[in-house]
């Protein structure tokens, strides 16, 4: 049970990265209208603004893998939680609109770093038969974190004027509390295994995260990781025809989910329920429901994803989209606008057991050792260049678009994901890491 804590605690303090991602990300939905009045923002400049932190996440998701690589798994998340703490304090005292967009574009390095860091971190510390809860502890507290920033907005939102600021800043916070912690990380003993050639602290800590583990089965794991970096070390280019298959996963896992439209709508829920009727009030107390929703139901995907399998709850959380997303056009086409918040908490939960609980552990299982952490760089960067691509066009979309229209794109995009899981996607379950290329067929 020792060694059970040991991994627990590790997994735990390295995934609340994803509670500051969380709520970094979605804070800002509370202060965008408010800062597009008081800076006097075009809509085009409002896009770019709101997006900035999503153009960070892109930049931190193309470097991200290199420091990783580089000084090891541990002293990135250290570096991530630095950059959330500058951002929080730096947006929440910025005087204008350039330096609010500096800031903020700041945290979102750090959020696109993290997301390459930490699933690939927990991971790698975890054992088959935990690996799926353990990482999918990220998207926890990812979801964890934009219902705290859902509840923290409406707490906040009529202390005064400068209450946007105060929804920003009180991220420094969590940010400290992280960073503190993280002093407290293990290395990844398969990096010190790869990377350093440093067997004797990369035994030690295999010990502390597999409970019970023999000497025999201690052996065996470190020729396996060895084994696995032999292989590869010929050939390191990353985009080589035995990588294809693991490649375009990670790319189209990110890509359907994003164009479910997930990030746009987190970002823009107040203005979207404001669509339906609701005041600036109302609309906020709903947009605390989706974060209660998605808390609920990534629950339910990370108690499921160990059991049922990775596939499995993508196939639910593709019909579930395709169901809400389309219930949601239909309401707004019809004017039925009453069912436009049931729809939406319907698409969260979707979301929530489905792609949410999936991506960032199946990015981080179907690349071999030596280029896992460029696997998760692609799956990342991709994730947060299409992220980013949608908040920019979504405020000029929902001036030119009809709602329904919008809802019915997504919707379209969902059934194409269903082929895609249906026709492509492996079940990972329950595979180490090292015997994970030969069911995909990576030499």
């Amino acid at each position: 049970m020792k060694n059970r804590y040991f991994l627990y605690k590790s997994s735990l303090v390295a995934a609340l990265a994803g509670f500051l991602f969380g709520f970094d990300t979605v804070v800002i939905s509370g202060a965008e209208q408010t800062i597009q009045s008081i800076w006097k923002l075009s809509p085009g400049l409002h896009g770019i603004a709101i997006s900035m932190a999503l153009w960070g996440t892109v930049l931190g998701a193309m470097v991200g893998g290199m420091p990783t690589e580089k000084f090891g798994r541990r002293k990135t998340l250290l570096s991530v939680g630095m950059l959330y703490l500058l951002s929080a304090i730096g947006s929440a005292f910025a005087p204008e609109v350039y330096s609010f967009m500096f800031f903020r574009f700041i945290g979102g390095v750090g959020i696109g770093i993290s997301t390459i860091a930490t699933p690939l971190y927990i991971s790698e510390i975890a054992p088959p038969d935990y690996r799926g809860r353990l990482t999918g502890m990220f998207q926890f507290n990812i979801v964890f974190g934009i219902l705290i920033a859902y509840l923290s907005n409406a707490l906040l939102g009529n202390i005064g004027e400068n209450a946007w600021r105060w929804m920003l800043g009180v991220e420094a916070i969590p940010a400290l509390i992280y960073f503190i912690f993280s002093f407290g990380l293990p290395e990844s003993p398969r990096w010190l295994v790869i990377r350093k050639k440093d067997i004797n602290n990369a035994s030690l800590i295999f010990k502390k995260v597999n409970d019970g583990i023999t000497d025999s089965d201690l052996k065996g794991l470190l020729i396996e990781v060895e084994a696995s970096a032999a292989q590869n070390q010929s050939s390191r280019e990353f985009l080589r025809k035995s990588l294809l298959k693991p490649i375009f996963l990670a790319f189209l896992i990110a890509f359907f989910n994003q164009l479910s439209g997930i990030n746009a709508i987190l970002y823009f829920a107040p203005r979207i329920f404001k669509m339906t009727g609701l005041g600036s009030e109302a609309a906020l107390l709903q947009s605390l429901g989706i974060g209660v929703t998605n808390l609920i139901f990534t629950f339910v995907g990370l108690w499921l994803i160990d059991i049922v399998g990775r596939r499995t709850l993508l196939y639910i959380g593709s019909f579930g989209y395709i169901i809400s997303l389309g219930a949601t056009g239909l309401a707004f086409f019809t004017e039925h606008y009453v069912f436009v918040p049931v729809c939406i908490f319907m698409f969260i939960a979707a979301h929530a057991v489905g792609q949410g609980a999936v991506i960032w552990v199946f990015i981080s299982e179907i690349f071999p050792n030596r280029y896992r952490a460029a696997g998760q760089t692609l799956g990342s960067f991709t994730h947060w260049f299409f992220a980013a691509s949608l908040t920019l066009v979504f405020p000029k979309m929902a001036e030119a678009l009809a709602p329904s229209l919008i809802f019915g794109i997504f919707c379209f995009m969902m059934i194409l994901q269903l082929v895609w899981v249906k026709t492509m996607v492996p079940e990972t379950k329950g595979i180490s890491l090292e015997k994970m290329g030969k069911k995909l067929n990576i030499s």
